[in-house]
């Protein structure tokens, strides 16, 4: 237990190192907002949104029932934890500063509170304190927004809030006062400003974009998001508010109209594997565009042909197969010298502890519980590698030979889940991957393998996962897309509000 925090505070270390972010307001009349990325991690992939049952849930769209039935669930889950990208606000006069991420998918701002005393993540983070801004009002209604992993609460109040360089008087927010378990310790960011629409703010509160629209702060009720998908370079990408820079896309973009009020939800139609249809939304599906995760989340039925088609398996699973291929024959032998089962993973250099639990809980504390949070590769495959120890010796109690153990622990890790429902793809395969392609209005998009594959962790530890994984949203609100990070970093995107519709170009 105590190697596993460790790991993660080591971690949390790393994470808090924020660069500088550049805001700045053109002759154009656009108004700019650097953003910073950083690399995709296993700590903050295994981190992210998830349900009790391990899966990308629907309820944070709400998409199950009517919006707005209870304030306090429409934001039902949110894998903010795969998001890559971050940008900077300030609150207050004179201005606390925040890092938040501008999220497409959600309508609110909260930050951390100063009143935030019994949860950990909080004394990670900045915290706003209202006794010394000269321009607070309070609110005080209660409010909380509820997530998979965790959830936030705590309670509005009213101050100015600075976007680059626009300043919007009167702004509602959150105060979070609680922020429990885990999910937000090993955050980048402290807060989120939610870019959604009105109908899905909790406690209806104005969200940040109509302020700034109504207040006459930027000239077009338009937004648009241009992230930079070249890891070898530093800069993020930038939020635009009020238009459009050219410089970000090339060629025209391609409209759809907003059919659902409340997230940027429009009509899609097929979506090609290899330039092949898939044939599930060649009668039409619907999808959001949400800034806010890094993935591709779409029906079961699709995902699994694509990842059949780019030879993606379960990410435990790989690793366990990985573990029994490279260590198996040496887990063995150590086994039949009598070797102390507790010591082998550490004997090998898989585990950093000797045997720090009993061996005989590791099956249920990894396979039972898989929706624990994952502190690494390194912990992962120290679990495994206890697992298989186990495995080994109940069919060395059996006498079976070692052809027979290793085809049994082989079977095995083909039934370990996913703690995310994510899945695993060889980093060497991309030449020989499908194209994946979405039509939208009257255009196909496509994604290479290059752009839907995401690199986690550095090497030798290096492992690639596929950027699609499964939602299923049944009718009639279903089939449903949610098009990530990984779709808006290929396609500059153009959130517009007085025309309700979003677009999409080639980005620069």
């Amino acid at each position: 237990m105590g190697t596993r925090y460790g790991a993660c505070l080591a971690a949390l270390c790393l994470l808090l190192f924020l660069s500088p972010l550049v805001f700045s307001v053109s002759h154009d009349g656009l108004v700019r907002v650097g953003i910073k990325k950083r690399k995709l991690d296993q700590t903050n992939q295994v981190l992210g949104g998830i349900d009790s049952n391990g899966v990308h849930s629907a309820r944070k769209y709400r998409l199950g029932g009517n919006v707005g039935v209870s304030d306090t669930d429409i934001i039902a889950l949110k894998n903010y934890l795969d998001a890559q990208y971050f940008g900077e606000i300030s609150i207050g006069s004179p201005p606390q500063k925040f890092t938040v991420i501008f999220d497409t998918g959600s309508s609110n701002l909260w930050v951390p509170s100063a009143k935030c005393h019994f949860s950990l993540a909080c004394y990670l983070h900045p915290k706003y304190k209202s006794s010394h801004s000269s321009t607070y009002k309070k609110n005080g209604t209660s409010a909380a927004i509820h997530y998979g992993t965790g959830s936030i609460s705590g309670y509005f109040s009213n101050d100015n809030v600075k976007v680059g360089d626009l300043v919007v008087k009167d702004q509602d927010f959150i105060e979070a006062t609680r922020e429990p378990g885990i999910t937000f310790l090993a955050a980048k960011f402290d807060g989120i400003l939610g870019l959604g629409f009105h109908e899905i703010s909790v406690g209806k509160a104005v969200p940040v974009w109509y302020n700034m629209v109504n207040q006459g702060l930027v000239k077009q009720s338009v937004f648009s998001f241009w992230f930079n998908r070249n890891a070898e370079e530093e800069e993020g990408g930038e939020l635009v508010f009020g238009g459009v820079d050219p410089k970000h896309f090339k060629g025209e973009h391609t409209y759809v109209p907003v059919t659902h009020k409340g997230y940027w939800q429009f009509d899609m139609g097929d979506v090609l594997v290899g330039g092949e249809t898939t044939g599930f939304c060649s009668g039409g599906c619907s999808a959001i565009a949400d800034s806010g995760t890094s993935l591709l989340a779409g029906p079961t039925t699709i995902i699994t042909q694509i990842n059949h088609a780019i030879g993606a398996s379960g990410v435990v699973s790989q690793e366990c197969k990985s573990v029994v291929s490279e260590y198996g024959k040496t887990i063995l032998d150590l086994l039949e010298s009598k070797a102390a089962p507790q010591q082998i993973c550490s004997q090998i250099g898989l585990c950093s502890r000797d045997g720090g639990r009993d061996v005989s809980m590791i099956i249920e504390s990894v396979v039972d519980k898989h929706n624990e949070a994952s502190n690494g590769v390194h912990d992962e495959m120290c679990r495994v590698c206890e697992m298989a120890v186990v495995w080994m010796q109940n069919q060395l109690r059996r006498n079976e030979t070692a052809d027979r153990i290793f085809d049994y622990m082989n079977k095995l890790c083909d039934r370990l889940p996913s703690p995310m429902g994510e899945s695993a793809v060889n980093c060497n395969s991309l030449a020989s991957m499908p194209n994946v392609s979405f039509t939208v209005g009257d255009k196909t998009f496509e994604l290479t393998p290059q752009q839907y594959v995401l690199k986690v962790g550095e090497a030798p530890v290096t492992q690639c996962i596929s950027g699609f994984t499964a939602l299923d949203v049944p009718p009639p609100r279903g089939p449903l897309w949610i098009l990530g990070d990984v779709f808006m970093g290929r396609y500059h995107t153009v959130f517009d509000s007085e025309k309700m519709r979003v677009g999409f170009a080639e980005a620069a």
